[in-house]
């Protein structure tokens, strides 16, 4: 059968490649699986996909066909709703047998706990991809997974609330309700920021982008705070990994796996483009008390916000999961940015817009002069 990839994905597997990467070094599982993806089409969805079909994994996707619905026209496709009340819902799920399922679009525990059960008979293994928000606010300074989780107030709330408060205490029903439908045979993933290409968000691309505009670049806290997150690539081929072995317990997902320094990223920034930078140093505390300042990745290293990049993933690296150096996350990202501004007009919006910075800027000149 003959494989047509989008441009996108075939840049994707070439970067995976040559990575280094945790599943780089043999080119066929040992053992092909049968994958279902809920969702497969986003940002994390994709990558999985390059990451099992270059191991050689059938795969089937379900999803509403609205995301980039002509991504992936070689794959076996079933159209529905994770709302099992709406359209048709979960029809299309009702025949079929995989070996694991891979569920990266689940948001509200009723429609977990739906599809979980429908498919539970019919698979092996469901890997669940919740997050590090899942845990109970504020972050300890460390924390590992059996920290306590976030709890809804409302058990039946499904909307994420205005400020996202509710999105936190969703991901752990979620999780539970995973967990109940298929005993013993769940992986709950945790992830922090997910960054790289094909990245929506422009959280993490906003720092490569920013720095390649150059000139004066305000940049919050200092040097030596703390930094987690996961190169989109990575998780992917370890998500793949953990259905080969038939994984299964919570992870916190999230890298790299020796402490990393804000620094880094920051100077990884600078060195990834040729333009004339300066980076101003923003303090941590003068940041926090900044209303409507909201710097994308970083977070205050003081106050509620301390322990925040401070999680630990010896669970997640001992099951397996390898990091590429943030320098080739950088890099890759930018000349990815450059190249889907004209491919997809814009697809990503930087997630701190120049108006924004040029406040903070004024705010910090402002103090230092008063």
């Amino acid at each position: 059968m003959k494989i047509h990839l989008s441009r996108r994905q075939v840049l994707q597997m070439s970067a995976a490649l040559g990575s280094g990467g945790l599943l780089s070094t043999a080119a066929v599982a040992a053992q092909p699986q049968r994958i279902l993806i809920l969702g497969g089409t986003g940002f994390l969805g994709p990558a999985i996909v390059a990451a099992a079909e270059k191991r050689g994994h059938t795969l089937t996707l379900f999803n509403r066909g609205k995301t980039r619905p002509g991504l992936f026209p070689h794959i076996d496709k079933r159209q529905g709703d994770r709302d099992p009340l709406k359209g048709e819902g979960l029809k299309s799920l009702e025949t079929g047998e995989w070996d694991a399922v891979i569920d990266d679009s689940g948001f509200y525990p009723r429609m977990v706990g739906a599809s979980a059960q429908l498919l539970a008979p019919r698979v092996k293994q469901y890997v669940y991809i919740s997050s590090i928000s899942a845990y109970k606010e504020p972050s300890p300074i460390g924390g590992d997974e059996d920290t306590p989780l976030a709890m809804l107030a409302d058990p039946m709330v499904e909307e994420m609330g205005k400020n996202f408060e509710h999105y936190g205490g969703l991901k752990a029903a979620c999780e539970a309700a995973a967990q109940a439908a298929l005993p013993g045979r769940t992986a709950v993933v945790r992830p922090g920021f997910i960054v790289g290409p094909d990245d929506p968000t422009g959280r993490f691309t906003y720092w490569p982008a920013r720095f390649d505009q150059g000139g004066e670049v305000a940049v919050p806290g200092a040097p030596t705070d703390p930094l987690q997150l996961i190169d989109v690539r990575d998780l992917a081929e370890w998500l793949v990994l953990l259905v080969e072995r038939r994984t299964t317990g919570r992870f916190n997902a999230l890298g790299p796996d020796q402490p990393m320094a804000w620094g880094r990223v920051v100077a990884a920034c600078r060195k990834a483009t040729p333009t004339p930078s300066t980076a101003t140093w923003i303090p941590g505390e003068f940041v926090a008390r900044q209303d409507g300042i909201d710097f994308p990745i970083w977070a205050p290293y003081v106050g509620e916000t301390k322990g925040f990049h401070t999680w630990q993933n010896r669970r997640a690296v001992q099951a397996g999961l390898r990091f590429r150096p943030v320098e080739q996350t950088v890099a890759d990202t930018l000349a990815w940015y450059q190249g889907q501004l004209k491919e997809e007009k814009g697809r990503t919006k930087l997630a701190f817009t120049p108006a924004q910075e040029a406040d903070i800027l004024k705010r910090w000149q402002a103090s230092k002069a008063g």
